[in-house]
């Protein structure tokens, strides 16, 4: 498929688009509101990207995970977290609520999964990871309807192309 084929839906309808991202600001203030580093937002949007396989989300939000901090070790080892000793109780909370809000698990799991996520938050994190889960979970959906391409960056220091996945 050529750029020229795919339907962008961000550029189709300008207004809803501001929207999201006008959404999206404000969620990204209620978490930096209620404390929440910007390495475990950077971890739930590409957890969240992860499981939706959200190639343009992923090559945007790996890239702000480590310039806000996240160790090259734990975006390799992300989707296997709950098997590391990696992530803090905070950042083990903010992946379940990740998962929690992209996988929809039955209603036990779920409030399972809930009630572990918040012993390590207090009101206003949990309400601002699950809000922030929800939005990565937009912006995810809009980028893969949209068939947005993940394009080569050239490397940093000798101007060669690096792949990023090539576009879709």
């Amino acid at each position: 498929m050529t750029e020229q084929d795919r339907f962008f839906l961000d550029k189709s309808d300008p207004s809803s688009w501001r929207a999201v991202n006008a959404f999206s600001r404000k969620v990204g203030a209620a978490a930096e509101d209620a404390g929440i580093p910007a390495s475990v937002v950077e971890l739930v949007n590409v957890r969240v990207s992860q499981l939706n396989g959200c190639a343009f989300c992923l090559d945007l939000h790996v890239r702000k995970a480590d310039a806000a901090g996240v160790t090259a070790q734990q975006l390799a080892v992300l989707p296997a977290w709950r098997d590391t000793a990696l992530f803090d109780a905070v950042e083990r909370a903010a992946l379940i609520i990740a998962e929690t809000a992209t996988l929809l698990p039955d209603e036990n799991t779920r409030h399972a999964e809930q009630a572990a996520a918040r012993e390590a938050l207090n009101d206003d994190q949990y309400s601002a990871l699950q809000w922030t889960a929800i939005a990565i979970n937009a912006f995810n959906r809009i980028s893969i309807l949209s068939g947005h391409p993940v394009r080569p960056r050239k490397a940093a220091s000798t101007g060669a192309t690096t792949s990023t996945g090539g576009a879709r």
